[in-house]
Order: structure tokens, then C-alpha cells, then sequence
């Protein structure tokens, strides 16, 4: 059976997901907060001419060249390997949320897109809140149904 027909048959097991899904989230959500606030990630470039480390939201908080042999280098392959070392570095931040997040039961939770700004928040939100307003008739798009019956009927 699935969420949806659960929720419909009997709307208490929509909600009681719903809320189940919505404490293991809120338990996820407690560990990246964890990880935002402590954690860091340092990466080298690939010819260990300098060093960049993250903090947890994958923003750059430290360069560290090592040596002199940055200074050797043309200016573009320079411009090169920062910029390629500062997308693995995030990258390597962004993906210890997500191993936190996982993918989830739904498949529209996307920390990680949360976390770079290209996931909405409301759609997660919505997509964990679905099961229970389905479950009470309330599902996007059918808020304003009993409403309009109502109306009709008098």
C-alpha cells in the first residue's frame, strides 16, 4: 500500500508518516546544523602549491600556499587550479551533508540543493507535509475544495 493509500484508506496513517518522516528529518536537519557550525574540509590543489579550507556551508575560509611554486606559474593555469580546487573543496563540503540527508524516502529532498541555492525549501517542506493534508483532504490543490463545496451546497 502505498503513502497516498494509506493516507486516503485511513488518514491517521498519513499522518502518523508524516509525522515519523518529519522527526527523522528534524533529526537530520540537527546533524547538518552540527556540521555547519564545526565542521571543515581542506583540500590541496593537484600540485600541492596551496591548500583551501571550508567550513561546513562550503564556504572558503582559508588559503595556505605552500612554498613558493605558486609564484612560478603562469597566471592562467594559476587561475586554473584555484578555481578547480575550490569547486572540489565545496563539493567535498556539500557531500558530507548530503551523506548526513541521504536521499530520503522522497526524492524531492535534495539537501544538497538546498544548501547550494538551487532548491526551493517550501518544496521540501510541502513534500514532507504532503502525506498528512492528503490524509485531512488537504493536498496541494485541494485546499480550497471543501471551501468551494461549501459554497455550492449552501
Amino acid at each position: 500500500m502505498t503513502d497516498r493509500a494509506a493516507a486516503f484508506g485511513n488518514p491517521d496513517l498519513g499522518v502518523e508518516q508524516a509525522l515519523a518522516d518529519l522527526e527523522r528529518e528534524k533529526r537530520k536537519l540537527r546533524e547538518v546544523s552540527r556540521i555547519w557550525e564545526e565542521g571543515t574540509t581542506t583540500v590541496r590543489s593537484k600540485d600541492n602549491s596551496f591548500s583551501m579550507t571550508f567550513d561546513g556551508r562550503g564556504e572558503l575560509t582559508d588559503l595556505t600556499f605552500n612554498g613558493s611554486k605558486y609564484r612560478s606559474l603562469p597566471p592562467a593555469q594559476l587561475a586554473h587550479l584555484i578555481i578547480e580546487t575550490l569547486r572540489q573543496g565545496r563539493n567535498q563540503a556539500v557531500a558530507k551533508v548530503q551523506e548526513v540527508m541521504g536521499t530520503g524516502r522522497r526524492p524531492s529532498l535534495d539537501f544538497a540543493g538546498i544548501a547550494s541555492g538551487k532548491v526551493d525549501p517550501m518544496e521540501m517542506v510541502n513534500s514532507l507535509l504532503g502525506p498528512m493534508l492528503e490524509g485531512f483532504g488537504l493536498a496541494e490543490g485541494e485546499t480550497g475544495k471543501g471551501e468551494e463545496e461549501r459554497r455550492k451546497n449552501g
